[in-house]
């Protein structure tokens, strides 16, 4: 049975460009509060800020993590984002395959 704590969850994170979404990354990875972190280039974000239309080409993190690690993955990822209001969104992934789920929770306890 899977405890609360161990629940995946996929956290969501646009960065501006290709060198801040590794160095993102490699972070989360060091401080294994992430499992796996995949890099989706070239997006395009359409958003208002500060009530202005913006259109902005980015990368978007797929951080996989699980509960126990979201508080601290959270303010790494606030402390360590170039954005005054960083998006970070957290899903959780109710389906998981069982091998990939081992996998997930075995590489969350490894060290680097």
């Amino acid at each position: 049975m899977q405890h609360d704590n161990e629940q995946m969850l996929l956290v969501l994170s646009s960065c501006p460009d290709q060198d801040c979404a590794e160095r993102l990354a490699t972070l989360l990875l060091q401080q294994q509060l992430a499992a796996c972190v995949q890099i989706l280039p070239g997006l395009t974000s359409m958003y208002v800020w500060e009530q202005k239309l913006c259109q902005e080409s980015e990368c978007l993190l797929v951080i996989k993590t699980v509960t126990a690690n979201w508080i601290r993955l959270e303010v790494t990822l606030r402390q360590q984002h170039p954005y005054d209001v960083a998006e970070i969104v957290a899903i959780e992934a109710n389906a998981v395959s069982q091998p990939y789920q081992q996998w997930l929770l075995q590489t969350m306890h490894m060290s680097l």
